[in-house]
């Protein structure tokens, strides 16, 4: 008899938000209002590759459903697996113990409860000394490691011949066995398993791309070594696995026939590295007559005019580039590898041939100063983009600049919901405090909002506008004089 495995993405919500966590690069807390909602990539690719072998699975995304705890914690114990595995990440921490906990005051004692994501303090040996109702933790690109632990289960060995994980042992012991497995031929695994999944609700559609938008990765891992880049250093390094062209379409023509996605958006760490591959994408698609709107996570100075060519004419309309400062010297102090000035000059250049842009900053870099920040301002406002992010630069456990601004002293961590990013600034620079960065995001989004204002926006648009700036950088009374202004 196979093992049955349940592979979940728990609740995480406070009043007012919902957190987003598996799928996303950057955990962290939405507002109510917004649709963001990332695909949850690894789990429905570890589901699928369970299916494949013959385990009975189910696989719960607690977030996209909007399930609460009681609900999400039921399902569990209905199915009653032998493996329960939680994708978790470090600001959704402290809530994914709390509902381990819960979950093992219900589950059969006799099966195993793993956590898996990109939280690196999971991996260390006492993190199971000090919380004895966790049995596992699948550390780094979970898929195949968690195939390799249902079979070892399933056939009676033991886990200490399963690559990339901790566990305790019967007696109590605790053994680590080293690296995981990578999947160095990603077109090998089957498609994620989106039949167990609320299709409808995953949202993710730079430049307003035609709903609903299929999420899709077209390549694994990144070869560029950003310090602050949490999945290339903690799921799978910084090899970069591309599909073939064929078998990515092959999956577009299927799943859109099957749900009825309008539109495609590639969430790839990089989409854009390898210009022979990104033709012959371009070229295949048009020769297979899919007349659907796509979209990218790319680098800028990647681009070219051929590339960009090639890609409109198959139907790209909007790409996200990440930029994250108007200083070079920032950049090189993160490891970014990027040439600015192309950057600018391929922005530009894409926005020319009326592809939308979203653009990427973020404050906090060592070096930062109240200079470079309304430097950064300025860039962002020329560069005029359709939507923007602003974040704080935010070191989590496991990556190169968490260590370095750590032993700097520069971090400072008294709980890791506060590494989100967004809300909070756990480090600081030379010449900025924490309080400063945080003031800095909130006026770089007050200056965007004034600056879009004046371009004379329809209120549709400003409603837009409104939406991308987080709640707390608003003035309710300048907002509410801005929307009288434009309606007259």
């Amino acid at each position: 008899m196979t093992q049955k495995v349940f592979l979940g993405n728990a609740p995480w919500k406070k009043p007012g938000y919902y957190g987003v966590r598996a799928g996303s690069r950057w955990p962290h807390f939405e507002v109510n209002t917004n649709r963001y909602m990332p695909f949850p990539f690894q789990l429905a690719y570890a589901a699928a590759l369970l299916e494949k072998e013959g385990f009975e699975v189910l696989l719960v995304d607690a977030i996209g459903e909007d399930i609460d705890e009681a609900q999400f914690i039921s399902r569990i114990v209905d199915f009653d697996p032998a493996i329960i595995l939680l994708e978790v990440s470090t600001p959704s921490f402290n809530g994914d113990l709390k509902i381990a906990q819960q979950i093992d005051s219900r589950r059969d004692k006799q099966s195993l409860l793993a956590f898996c994501g990109p939280h690196a303090p999971m991996g260390e040996p006492a993190f199971l000394d000090v919380h004895p109702y966790i049995d596992l933790v699948l550390v780094g690109e979970y898929e195949l490691t968690l195939l390799n632990v249902a079979r070892a289960l399933n056939d009676k060995r033991a886990l200490t011949e399963v690559p990339g994980i901790l566990f305790r042992d019967d007696q109590n012991q605790i053994h680590a066995t080293g690296d995981g497995e990578i999947i160095e031929d990603i077109d090998s695994l089957p498609w994620p398993a989106r039949h167990f999944l609320p299709m409808d609700r995953y949202f993710d559609n730079p430049g307003s791309i035609p709903e609903p938008a299929l999420q899709m990765w077209a390549s694994r891992g990144c070869p560029f070594k950003c310090s602050y880049c949490i999945w290339p250093q903690l799921l799978g390094g910084n090899r970069y696995r591309p599909r073939a062209p064929h078998h990515i379409l092959d999956e577009i023509e299927a799943v859109c026939a099957e749900y009825g996605h309008k539109s495609i958006y590639f969430d790839d760490d990089t989409f854009n590295i390898g210009k022979k591959r990104m033709l012959e994408f371009c070229r295949e698609k048009n020769r297979r007559g899919l007349d659907l709107p796509w979209a990218i996570m790319a680098r800028a100075d990647l681009m070219d005019r051929e590339i960009l060519e090639a890609m409109q004419g198959s139907g790209l309309k909007a790409v996200k580039y990440g930029v994250e400062s108007a200083s070079q010297t920032l950049l090189e102090r993160v490891d970014k590898q990027m040439n600015l000035e192309k950057t600018i000059e391929n922005i530009e250049l894409t926005k020319s041939m009326g592809i939308k842009v979203h653009l990427t900053f973020m404050f906090g870099i060592p070096g930062e100063t109240q200079q470079s920040v309304e430097e950064t301002v300025k860039l962002a406002k020329r560069l005029d983009p359709e939507s923007v992010q602003f974040s704080i630069m935010t070191p989590l456990p496991g990556t190169r600049i968490y260590d370095e601004l750590l032993a700097k002293g520069h971090l400072k961590v008294s709980d890791w919901e506060k590494l989100d990013g967004y809300f909070s600034a756990v480090v600081r620079t030379e010449e900025m405090t924490a309080a400063q960065l945080e003031e800095a995001v909130k006026y770089a989004w007050r200056s965007w909002g004034r600056h879009k204002a004046k371009k004379g926006f329809t209120l549709d648009e400003l409603w837009y506008g409104l939406k991308q700036v987080p709640r707390y950088c608003l003035n309710p009374g300048a907002a509410w004089r801005q929307v009288k202004r434009i309606m007259g």
